[in-house]
């Protein structure tokens, strides 16, 4: 099929806080789209324009409710059944990414069935940022775009212009995350080793490292309760750290989150607009994605590399 020059974007209910800055940022509008919402619940997504032979990007985070995720499902088989030349998934938040792997008997891997089911709408490519474990990539069999978010947080941490820095790796499964930007700024590293009662509860946490009179800037993709960012936070002020704050990149923020971050030790937590915030926190900063988005939006479709688009300090996006 033919794809013409032309660029689309839409935007689903769950992020159009975003995708309208996405569009301001690439330099158009949002597409027309209405989704009909019936009285027994469901959806029904109108592309209210041609899409035909064009590029469409349909940019919506999967966080819950569900109903995020069927939407975007919805609207990508009407794209598929209005003749859109290519259709990319823009999913800053990609849900259900905890659900990797098969950790214990008879249990769901839900990363890998949203990968099938994106495949089988229509989708011909993703774009996200920070899955929760890289190897989700390999649950496509379409180009998947990743996008690191530090290209926003570095910019941001070099302003602070910090001394004595040090980063943390809240758990063990952050270490590899923490280490590349602790090796940009030449910087060491610690990390909180947590063990689980069961899920959103810990059971015990000890520090690998020494934190005593260093900054330290915990790093995570996800921050759900809070509760191990709080508890990481207060543990390495015990040792001996001058101060803790947090970077994550979705503000999941569930149950007691803002509770417990407006308690806990934390300077601030600073994080992406993947999510959008349910409350307002002193401690939490918001820093935008939409430019780093549109970027990547514009060399897809012009089929140039993204590779430019990771941690460089030469590339600010908080605007």
């Amino acid at each position: 099929m033919r794809i013409d020059s032309a660029v689309k974007i839409f935007s689903g209910t769950g992020s159009t806080y975003l995708a309208e800055r996405i569009a301001k940022s690439f330099g158009t509008r949002l597409g027309n789209i209405n989704i009909q919402k019936f009285s027994d619940g469901e959806m029904q997504p109108v592309i209210q324009e041609s899409v035909r032979g064009a590029y469409v990007f349909l940019v919506q985070s999967t966080f819950a409710p569900t109903d995020n995720l069927m939407e975007l499902l919805l609207m990508i088989d009407a794209c598929k059944r209005a003749s859109a030349g290519y259709i990319t998934a823009v999913i800053p938040y990609y849900g259900f990414a905890r659900q990797d792997r098969k950790d214990k008997p008879r249990v769901a891997i839900g990363s890998k069935l949203v990968a099938n089911l994106l495949t089988t709408a229509g989708a011909n490519r993703v774009i996200t940022m920070d899955l929760h474990a890289p190897q989700i990539q390999g649950f496509f069999d379409i180009p998947v775009d990743h996008m690191d978010s530090s290209a926003i947080f570095i910019p941001y941490i070099e302003k602070l212009k910090i001394k004595d820095l040090t980063f943390a790796a809240p758990d063990v499964g952050s270490t590899n995350r923490v280490r590349e930007v602790a090796k940009y700024f030449g910087a060491d590293m610690v990390i909180c080793d947590k063990q689980r009662k069961r899920a959103n509860e810990i059971a015990s946490m000890t520090v690998i490292g020494d934190v005593k009179d260093r900054n330290i800037v915990l790093i995570d993709d996800i921050c759900d309760t809070a509760g191990t960012l709080s508890k990481s936070a207060a543990m390495l002020k015990e040792k001996g750290a001058k101060s803790v704050r947090a970077v994550c990149t979705h503000p999941v923020l569930s149950g007691n989150a803002y509770e417990n971050i407006q308690n806990s030790v934390l300077e601030e937590l600073v994080v992406c607009d993947t999510i959008p915030l349910r409350q307002q926190c002193d401690k939490i900063k918001v820093l935008s994605t939409a430019d780093l988005f549109a970027v990547a939006i514009r060399n897809a479709s012009e089929n140039k590399s993204i590779s430019s688009l990771f941690i460089h300090s030469n590339m600010n996006y908080n605007k």
